[in-house]
């Protein structure tokens, strides 16, 4: 009876925090501006995207999921595209954008953006009740 439950505790502690507890934050300050979806007061990350303000040049992260192979990323955003040189460090994939480009343009208007570095798929959405945090991010971000 012990060896289950501890089991089932250490099955939960994997699991990660529950979905009710993943939001989208805004943080800005005279320094930098960052969005990002996160667990709370905790070192828990799925997706950043950083600035300095009006910068024009939004700093993406993808936390988790083993980050992948650095090298020439695909991004999509509805029916716009860009390439951008991404870096992987620990387990996060990294790239920036422009934020004046219409991928990004296209990202803010509907919150989802996708990426692909060789055979590897990374994608976001940030959902509607959250998308005035993204276009503020872009405005505050933008040159």
């Amino acid at each position: 009876m012990i060896a289950s439950f501890a089991g089932l505790a250490f099955l939960a502690m994997q699991a990660g925090p529950p979905e009710t507890a993943w939001t989208w934050t805004l943080y800005a300050d005279e320094a930098r501006v960052a969005l990002a979806n996160e667990v709370p007061d905790t070192p828990n990350l799925r997706f950043t995207l950083e600035c300095d303000p009006a910068s024009g040049v939004a700093r993406v992260s993808f936390y988790g999921g083993g980050g992948g192979e650095a090298g020439m990323a695909r991004v999509t955003a509805g029916e716009a595209s860009a390439v951008a040189e991404s870096t992987v460090e620990h387990d996060t994939l990294k790239l920036a954008l422009r934020t004046e480009h219409p991928v990004f343009a296209a990202f803010a208007a509907d919150g989802r953006l996708a990426v692909a570095v060789g055979e590897r798929r990374r994608a976001v959405e940030v959902p509607r009740p959250h998308l005035a945090k993204l276009r503020r991010f872009a405005e505050l971000c933008s040159g």
